[in-house]
């Protein structure tokens, strides 16, 4: 399912020089960011390369790509990027079997072409803050996938998977921006169950009708290009995650 639009009042951006900043043709959805092309390595090159007008930045921050090439960074740069937020396609499908006394059933769900961000104010780390309908100071701690990949000046990587590290929320970095985007896409063993029927002949013997043992599961399996956390917790790896959960039972006839 796509909803596009066909209309949008907005500024003539032909006229404008920024014909990419345009809604029309895209999805409703559709995010508009600013490409990302790595982190600055030193205060030399933040002086060589283009302003970046979202406050105060430094090296280890993300830099910006100039697209209409004026020598500043700002919404002009803004371009459609990934995919739009809410998933175009959703699907399942299942399959059930039996053999003599052994019954199997599976169900797979999954989504595709949508993409979200990770939010980097939720998740960057020794930020103290108070969250809406709370009045209790909380302080994020340190993710282990930051701790093993981010920018320092020991190690100065300018394709880090995270930027520097600050007591502050850094402006710069929390623009919607390729570097943070990721692909939503998965596909996930939703649920499975394997059941014994006891044989007529046991059934006679315990003078009941029926009688099945089966253990089944939910949340199984997930196949994601995006490995940090389940991906359907979206861009907030903090959240409470999905659980994986196992049953076992018996099944009575009367």
């Amino acid at each position: 399912a796509r909803s596009t639009y066909e209309y949008y009042e907005e500024p003539d951006y032909e006229l404008l020089g920024t014909p990419w900043r345009s809604r029309n043709g895209h999805a409703v959805s559709q995010q508009w960011g600013y490409v990302a092309e790595r982190l600055f390595i030193d205060e030399e090159e933040i002086l060589d390369s283009p302003r970046q007008d979202f406050g105060r930045y430094m090296a280890g921050d993300i830099k910006y790509k100039d697209i209409d090439g004026d020598g500043v960074i700002n919404e002009r740069d803004l371009v459609p990027i990934g995919y739009p937020t809410t998933p175009e396609i959703n699907y399942g499908f299942g399959v059930s079997a039996g053999y003599r006394n052994f019954d199997v059933s599976v169900f797979f769900q999954g989504s595709g072409r949508s993409s979200f961000w990770l939010d980097y104010s939720a998740m960057s780390p020794f930020y103290s803050r108070v969250p809406q309908y709370e009045t209790q100071i909380h302080e994020t701690g340190l993710a282990k996938f930051i701790a093993d990949d981010y920018w320092s000046e020991l190690s100065p990587d300018p394709y880090a998977g995270w930027p520097r590290l600050s007591s502050s929320p850094v402006g710069n970095n929390n623009q919607r921006n390729t570097w943070f985007m990721y692909n939503s896409s998965f596909l996930r063993l939703k649920s499975a169950e394997i059941g014994y029927s006891l044989p007529k002949k046991w059934l006679e013997r315990l003078s009941i009708p029926e009688c099945r043992f089966y253990l089944s599961g939910t949340n199984l399996l997930l196949f994601s290009k995006f490995k940090l956390w389940d991906v359907e917790m979206g861009g907030n790896g903090l959240g409470y995650p999905l659980q994986r959960v196992f049953n076992i039972g018996i099944n009575f006839g009367i």
